[in-house]
């Protein structure tokens, strides 16, 4: 009897064990799901504000791209601005050096190639009548005329090299 009794009370303890560990397992499997929900509502937020912030940065990115494309067009239409104002500078200074004696534009040649700026002297040489050149050239400095005749040179050689 006390061996019945004891089964009874053994069955009902696994039972009711049983049934805890089940209500237990129940609840921590809510418990996960409660969790994965809150999990997938956070992941699907953070998911929202990422492609709200590429999406300005990429509107951003356009932004600078067409900034920078209008600062290249600026940029050469500057750039062609200063190379006809350079270009109608040479033109006019080689009008007046054409109309001036050659032992004045000599010393003004001299005195610019003194001051470093042979090339602006050699851009207008190139473009002066050849017997204005020559009785300029007699009248310069030795050692400037001889750095502009070299200049010449390698000018020629290019230019030969080109056609």
């Amino acid at each position: 009897m006390i061996n019945k009794i004891l089964i009874v009370i053994f069955f009902s303890l696994s039972l009711n064990a049983a049934i805890e560990t089940s209500s237990s397992l129940t609840k921590q499997k809510m418990e996960v799901l409660e969790l994965k929900n809150e999990l997938n509502n956070f992941y699907s937020e953070k998911e929202k504000e990422y492609q709200k912030q590429k999406k300005e940065l990429e509107d951003i990115l356009t932004k600078i791209e067409q900034e920078k494309a209008e600062i290249k067009r600026l940029y050469e239409k500057n750039d062609e601005i200063l190379k006809e104002i350079r270009s109608e500078v040479v033109k006019k200074s080689i009008r007046v050096f054409e109309l001036m004696k050659a032992k004045v534009a000599a010393e003004i040649f001299d005195q610019m190639i003194l001051e470093g700026k042979i090339e602006d002297v050699f851009d207008i040489i190139v473009r002066l009548k050849d017997s204005n050149v020559s009785n300029i050239m007699k009248t310069m400095s030795v050692e400037n005329s001889s750095r502009l005749v070299q200049k010449l040179e390698r000018y020629n050689k290019d230019k030969q090299k080109r056609d």
